[in-house]
């Protein structure tokens, strides 16, 4: 009951802490997927993330300025979404789409309903969705080593197969820092062990969507083929760095394991019976919505 409640755009906890604490926490854990982004796409990944990061911080300073609120960048912020926003990114964009990726996260999604820990949708997220719809072909062109490469989820969706080892690595086309299992899986370990984030969300995610994707997938209780959608398409950089989001996920347990269950199914439905071979962005923005409900049925005083 002693416990203070603190705010924050991307995992988060309960306990006596600073958010600026808990965003340092998250820009620690992401650090191993950033620098792999950096070796696998040279110096264009750096000036992607480093235009992203600057934009979305001189947008709440001069939101705030004009504005005449308290300035928040020092809680850093605006720097985790800058830095997700970026690793969501392919490296081939030119670097006004991340500029303009970060005035939408952090004027229209965040600032324009009331700051930090009042938006509705995971802020990088909905930029990188709002990206997507508007320069699908410049958001949607990889390139590795050097050539137009697709993903490996979209190789799979044409019913070829993927090298496992390649994808955990990260040695693959995708976005700057989605590429590598292994990395997320570092950073998410780091937050899992300084109590940043729970297991509830991604655990329940992950479980789900493997279920749906061995009954439901072209490939039905093929696990090689489960592994590879695992390793694929950002869903672990989703399931622990983004669907943990405080603001825009429930409050209680029971609320996380539905929510994780509707994002499984989701995920499943977007890349099994859907034209994106992706999935994860657009699940997690229909849950962010669905989350005001799924708090009103699972907490006390709710609909049951």
């Amino acid at each position: 009951m002693n416990q203070l409640l603190h705010v924050s755009s991307s995992p988060h906890i309960k306990d006596k802490v600073t958010t600026s604490s808990i965003m340092l926490d998250v820009v620690i854990a992401l650090l191993p997927a950033t620098f792999f982004g950096i070796y696998q796409f040279k110096i264009k990944a750096l000036f992607i993330i480093l235009t992203t990061i600057i934009t979305c911080v001189l947008s709440e300073y001069i939101y705030e300025y004009f504005m005449k609120k308290t300035i928040t960048i020092k809680d850093l912020s605006a720097v985790v979404t800058g830095l997700i926003l970026a690793l969501n990114l392919p490296a081939t964009v030119p670097l006004w789409i991340p500029m303009i990726g970060g005035i939408f996260a952090i004027i229209v999604v965040k600032q324009l309903y009331g700051g930090l820990g009042q938006n509705f949708m995971n802020p990088a997220l909905a930029a990188r969705c709002f990206l997507l719809i508007s320069f699908a072909g410049r958001m949607t062109n990889f390139v590795f080593d050097g050539l137009t490469s697709p993903t490996p989820l979209v190789v799979l969706k044409n019913g070829q197969s993927y090298e496992l080892l390649k994808m955990f690595l990260g040695t693959t086309s995708g976005t700057i820092g989605e590429t590598s299992t292994f990395a997320l899986l570092i950073g998410a370990g780091y937050l899992l062990i300084k109590g940043i984030i729970k297991l509830t969300i991604p655990l329940t995610y992950l479980i789900i969507f493997s279920i749906f994707t061995l009954f439901f997938s072209p490939c039905s209780f093929d696990f090689y083929y489960l592994a590879c959608e695992l390793c694929g398409g950002g869903l672990i950089f989703g399931a622990f760095f983004m669907a943990t989001d405080y603001v825009t996920s429930p409050m209680d347990r029971k609320g996380q394991i539905v929510y994780g269950i509707i994002l499984g199914i989701l995920t499943g439905l977007f890349r099994f019976f859907g034209t994106s071979s992706e999935g994860v962005s657009y699940a997690i923005i229909i849950s962010n919505l669905l989350v005001p409900l799924i708090d009103k049925i699972t907490l006390k005083g709710g609909v049951f």
